[in-house]
C-alpha cells in the first residue's frame, strides 16, 4: 500500500496548475495564449493529451488545429503548450480553456482573450426644437471591449456628468453605443458650441466632436378666410405662419383628413425668424363638403407640428342659410332707402373732392437687393402708381438721417487740381443718368439717386420708379433700415412713408495661405494654420482634407478659434490641423482646407504640399558684359526652394537646325562645344529655404540664331524651369542735350526727356532737391514713330515746398518727406514754357498730344538759408543707364537765381 502511494506522488509531482490570465490584443494582431507547467523529471510526451477549447468546442489538439490557430507541439517536452491566435478578429474574443491529461489525471486553465478596437463617433443630427424637450444623439461604433464613457460639454465646460455604459454587440463582433443629450433648448443656445467626448480603453486620447445645434422655432399659425365674390365662386383660405426658423417649412392643407395642397415662399423677420402666408382656394365641391379645414406647418425633426383650424359651417356664407321674416324684410327695405339717401349726399360732397381723389397713390413696399455685400453696389427701389404720379417727389432716409445725393455731376474747372462741381442735393430733386460714376467705397455713406420719368401704363394711371444705388458699409448699414417719404411737389405735407425691413450686410472672408509651424522636437507634429478675416456675419466653417479624406481640426481655445470682431464690426477666425512631419517633408502629401461662408457662392480653397517650395529662377546674366570675341561667363540665380536637392543643366540650342546639346557632356566628348558648369550652393538663407547660383564659365560665343538654355529641375516642379540667353545686338540711345521743362500756374513743374533708339530699353532715375537730392517717381512710355524708330518718353512732375519734412501731414508721402502720392493730374493746356530752346520747344509741342499724364506729383523740400531767408535753388537731375554706356549719363536743370525769392 505504501508503495502505491509513493508511486502516485512521483507521477503527479511534475504537473503544476497555472492560474487563469487575461490577454488584451489589438484588432487584426496575432498573440500567444500561454499554458505551461514545470517538469521535475522527464515526462513522455506521448502520455500527454493536450486540447484547447473555445465556447465548448475543441479548436486545437495534438492531432488537429482549426484555421486561425496554431499549436506548437515542439515545446511539450518543456511543459509548455502555447496556442497562437492568428490575426485576431472580434469573433475570437472570449474564454479559452487549456486541458492537459497525464496518467489519468486532468488539469486545466482558462485564459480570457479581449480584442482592443478604438471607436468611431458621429452626431447624426443636431437639430432641436425651441421650447420642446429635444435629444441630440452621439454614436460610438466599432469598438471593443464594450465599456465606454460619454461626456457632454457646453462652451468647453462639462454640464453632464460622464456616463459609463456597455455597448451593444453587433453582427461584426464589435460594439456600438449611443448617448443622448436631452434638454429644452432656449434662444441663448444658438451659436453655442457643444461637444461630445468619448473615452475608451483603446484610445490614447479622448475623441471630441464639436457641433452647434440647429435651432428650430415652431411658428404661430393663423388661419383666416377671404370673402368670396359670389356663392358659386371658389373660396380662398389664408394661412399665416410667423416666428419660425429655419426657412425650410412646408404647409399641408387637410380637409377632413385629405391632403389638399403645397406652400409658397417665406419672408425674413427683423428678429431673424421667418414669416409666410399661404393661400388655398376651395372649389365649389369642397365648399359644399364643409367641415373643418386645418393648416398644418410641418418642419424637419418636429414631432408635434403647429396647426390651426377653421370651421366652414361658421364662416362660409354658403353654409349660412338666411331665413328672413316679414319684419326682417321691412327692416331691410328701410335700410336700403337710407343707404340711397346717404349715397346721394355723399355724391354731392365727392364732386368737390374730385381732385383729391385723383391724387390717390398706390405705393409698393421698399424693394431691397437679395444680397448686400460690402464694397459691391446695391440698389433700393420703390414703385409709385397713380393719376398724378408725375407730380410726386421722394426723400430717402437711412434710419432718420436724410440721404444726400453725392454723385459726380460737375464739370472740370479751370483749377489745376480736381475741383469739380460737387454739390450735394436732396434726393427729391435728383434726376440722374444710370451711367454716372459712383464714389469709391472708401468714402462711406455716399449714394447715387435715380428717378425714372413717369411711365405711362394702360389708362390714365402713371407709374414712377424711384431708387438709389449705394455701396454697403458695415459700420453704417449694419442693423439699419431705409425710409422713403412721398409728397407732392411744392407741398411739405408727407402723403405716405414706407420703411424697409432690416437687412444683413455680407462681407466675404479674406483667407490666408496655409502656414506650417516647425515640427515638435519630441513628437514631430506640425501644426497647419489658416486664418479668415474681414468677414460678416460671424458664422464660418473650415473643413480640412488630406488626399481625399477629411481631417479633424485641432480644438483650439475659444479665445483664439472663435470669430472675433474688430473695431469696424468685421470678424476674423482661425483653424488648425496637425500632421506628422514625415507627411509634409518631401511634398508627397497634399493638404487643403475649404472655407464656407454665407457670402460665398463657392467655398474658398487653400492648398499646400508641406514644406516643399518651388524655386525662383532669375534670368541669365552675362558677366561682366557680352564681349565681341572670346569666351562668355553666364550665371543664373536659383532662390527660395526646399528641399536643397536641385539639378541644373546647361544646353546649347541651334534654332535653325532644331538641335539641342548638353554643354558639359559635349565638352567631355570633345564635340566642338566648350564650357564648364558648376552650382555654387545650396546655401540656407532661412529655415527650410535655400538658394544657389548656377554658373557656366568659358563657353564659346553663340552664333546668330543660337541660344543657351539653363534648365533647373526640382522635386516641387512638374516640368523643369528654363531660362534662355541669346546673343543681343546693343544699340546706344540718342539722348537730348537738355531737359524739357514746363511750369503750371499753380507752381507744378513738369520735366520730360525723350530718348530715341536704344536696345535694350534704357533705365532712367530722377532726383531733385537743393543741396542734397532725393529720388523721385516718374512715368515712362514707349512709342514707335512714323519712321519706325522707337522713342522712350519719361515724365516727372514736382512741386516745391519749404515746409520741414517732419511737419508733413500727407497720408501718401514717403518717409523721407520728398515724395507724395497726391492724386493730382497735370493738365497740358495750363502750363507755361520756361527756359526752353527752339528745338526743345518744337519737340515738346510734337510730343504734347501723346505725353502721358503723371498720376502723382512729387513734393520736393528746399531749405531756407541766409539772413534774408532765401530758399535754396532747385536742382533736377536724371541719371540714364544703358549697357552701351561705360558710365551713366546725366541731364540736369538748375533754377535761375532771379526766380529764387524769400
Amino acid at each position: 500500500m505504501r508503495f502505491k502511494v509513493l508511486l502516485c506522488l512521483c507521477l503527479l509531482s511534475p504537473i503544476k496548475l497555472v492560474f487563469p490570465a487575461d490577454i488584451v490584443v489589438p484588432l487584426s494582431s496575432s498573440t500567444v495564449l500561454p499554458c505551461s507547467f514545470h517538469l521535475l523529471n522527464t515526462v513522455n510526451t506521448t502520455l500527454l493529451d493536450v486540447t484547447w477549447s473555445f465556447k465548448g468546442s475543441v479548436i486545437a489538439s495534438s492531432n488537429h488545429t482549426e484555421r486561425g490557430f496554431y499549436l506548437d507541439t515542439s515545446s511539450f517536452h518543456n511543459g509548455s503548450f502555447p496556442l497562437t491566435v492568428l490575426n485576431a478578429t472580434p469573433h475570437q474574443q472570449g474564454v479559452y480553456e487549456c486541458n492537459v491529461s497525464s496518467s489519468g489525471t486532468d488539469y486545466s486553465s482558462s485564459i480570457t482573450l479581449t480584442i482592443l478596437a478604438p471607436p468611431t463617433m458621429s452626431i447624426p443630427s443636431p437639430e432641436v426644437v425651441l421650447g420642446q424637450e429635444s435629444a441630440v444623439e452621439c454614436w460610438a461604433k466599432g469598438f471593443s471591449p464594450p465599456q465606454i464613457t460619454f461626456t457632454w460639454t457646453r462652451e468647453g465646460k462639462k454640464f453632464r456628468n460622464p456616463g459609463r455604459s456597455e455597448g451593444n454587440l453587433t453582427e461584426d463582433g464589435l460594439y456600438e453605443a449611443v448617448s443622448r443629450l436631452v434638454f429644452v433648448p432656449k434662444l441663448t443656445d444658438r451659436n453655442i458650441t457643444y461637444s461630445c467626448v468619448v473615452e475608451h480603453e483603446a484610445l490614447e486620447q479622448p475623441l471630441v466632436k464639436e457641433f452647434s445645434i440647429g435651432l428650430i422655432i415652431v411658428p404661430e399659425v393663423t388661419l383666416s378666410i377671404m370673402p368670396p365674390s359670389s356663392r358659386s365662386s371658389p373660396l380662398t383660405l389664408a394661412c399665416e405662419l410667423s416666428g419660425f426658423y429655419p426657412e425650410n417649412v412646408s404647409v399641408v392643407w387637410v380637409q377632413n383628413g385629405t391632403v389638399l395642397s403645397k406652400p409658397p415662399q417665406s419672408l425674413l423677420n427683423n428678429d431673424g425668424t421667418y414669416r409666410s402666408r399661404w393661400f388655398h382656394t376651395l372649389s365649389a365641391e369642397e365648399r359644399e363638403r364643409g367641415g373643418a379645414v386645418q393648416c398644418v406647418a410641418q418642419q424637419p425633426h418636429v414631432s408635434r407640428p403647429a396647426s390651426s383650424s377653421i370651421d366652414l359651417s361658421a364662416t362660409d356664407p354658403l353654409a349660412q342659410e338666411l331665413v328672413l321674416s316679414k319684419s326682417a324684410k321691412a327692416s331691410v327695405a328701410m335700410m336700403i332707402i337710407s343707404l340711397i339717401l346717404v349715397l346721394l349726399l355723399c355724391f354731392g360732397f365727392s364732386w368737390k373732392r374730385r381732385d383729391e381723389k385723383q391724387k390717390s397713390l398706390n405705393v409698393s413696399a421698399i424693394i431691397l437687393p437679395p444680397r448686400l455685400v460690402v464694397g459691391r453696389k446695391g440698389r433700393v427701389s420703390i414703385s409709385i402708381e397713380g393719376r398724378r404720379a408725375d407730380r410726386v417727389q421722394t426723400a430717402w432716409f437711412l434710419n432718420d438721417i436724410p440721404i444726400v445725393d453725392t454723385s459726380y455731376t460737375g464739370e472740370k474747372s479751370s483749377s489745376p487740381i480736381y475741383s469739380t462741381g460737387h454739390t450735394p442735393r436732396i434726393s427729391r430733386v435728383s434726376l440722374l443718368s444710370e451711367k454716372g460714376p459712383l464714389l469709391s467705397a472708401t468714402a462711406p455713406g455716399y449714394y447715387k439717386l435715380h428717378t425714372r420719368q413717369p411711365l405711362h401704363s394702360t389708362g390714365p394711371i402713371k407709374q414712377l420708379l424711384a431708387s438709389f444705388t449705394f455701396i454697403p458699409n458695415l459700420s453704417i448699414h449694419k442693423g439699419a433700415v431705409f425710409k422713403c417719404q412721398i409728397s407732392y411737389k411744392g407741398k411739405d405735407k408727407i402723403v405716405m412713408e414706407k420703411v424697409s425691413d432690416r437687412f444683413t450686410v455680407l462681407a466675404p472672408p479674406d483667407v490666408s495661405e496655409i502656414q506650417l509651424s516647425e515640427p515638435n522636437e519630441e513628437t514631430g507634429i506640425v501644426t497647419l494654420t489658416v486664418t479668415a478675416s474681414h468677414f460678416h456675419p460671424d458664422i464660418i466653417t473650415f473643413r480640412w482634407f488630406c488626399e481625399g479624406s477629411e481631417l479633424c481640426p485641432v480644438a483650439a481655445p475659444l479665445s483664439v478659434a472663435a470669430p472675433r470682431p474688430d473695431a469696424q464690426g468685421f470678424f476674423s477666425a482661425m483653424s488648425q490641423c496637425r500632421l506628422h512631419k514625415a507627411e509634409l517633408e518631401r511634398g508627397e502629401t497634399t493638404v487643403w482646407v475649404t472655407v464656407h461662408h454665407i457670402s460665398l457662392k463657392q467655398p474658398i480653397t487653400r492648398k499646400t504640399r508641406g514644406f516643399i517650395k518651388k524655386p525662383t529662377v532669375s534670368e541669365i546674366s552675362c558677366s561682366p558684359l557680352p564681349p565681341q570675341q572670346g569666351l562668355l561667363s553666364l550665371a543664373c540665380d536659383i532662390t527660395t526652394f526646399y528641399p536643397s536637392d536641385v539639378s541644373v543643366k546647361w544646353l546649347k540650342r541651334d534654332m535653325s537646325e532644331g538641335l539641342e546639346k548638353d554643354i558639359e557632356e559635349a565638352a567631355e566628348k570633345e564635340e566642338g562645344v566648350k564650357g564648364v558648369s558648376e552650382v555654387r550652393g545650396p546655401i540656407q538663407t532661412q529655415p527650410r529655404t535655400f538658394r544657389a547660383t548656377a554658373v557656366l564659365k568659358e563657353v564659346e560665343e553663340v552664333e546668330e540664331g543660337g541660344e543657351i538654355v539653363c534648365r533647373v529641375e526640382h522635386c516641387s516642379l512638374q516640368e523643369p524651369i528654363e531660362r534662355v540667353w541669346r546673343r543681343t545686338c546693343f544699340a546706344a540711345p540718342s539722348i537730348p542735350p537738355s531737359l524739357s521743362v514746363t511750369w503750371r500756374k499753380d507752381g507744378v513743374g513738369v520735366f520730360s526727356l525723350c530718348l530715341s533708339g536704344g536696345v535694350p530699353r534704357p533705365k532712367l532715375v530722377w532726383a531733385a532737391g537743393g543741396s542734397t537730392l532725393s529720388q523721385l517717381v516718374s512715368r515712362e512710355r514707349e512709342q514707335v514713330t512714323e519712321s519706325g524708330e522707337r522713342e522712350l518718353l519719361s515724365v516727372c512732375a514736382l512741386v516745391r515746398s519749404t515746409r520741414a519734412q517732419g511737419n508733413e501731414q500727407q497720408p501718401h508721402s514717403r518717409r523721407n518727406g520728398h515724395l507724395r502720392n497726391s492724386q493730382l493730374p497735370v493738365w497740358q493746356n495750363e502750363v507755361e514754357n520756361v527756359n526752353e530752346t527752339d528745338s526743345v520747344q518744337e519737340a515738346r509741342t510734337a510730343a504734347r498730344e501723346t505725353e502721358p499724364e503723371p498720376s502723382y506729383v512729387n513734393t520736393v523740400n528746399v531749405r531756407k538759408e541766409g539772413r534774408r531767408g532765401e530758399r535754396e535753388r532747385l536742382r533736377v537731375a536724371v541719371e540714364i543707364f544703358h549697357p552701351t554706356l561705360s558710365l551713366p549719363a546725366y541731364r540736369t536743370w538748375t533754377e535761375p537765381e532771379e526766380e529764387v525769392s524769400p
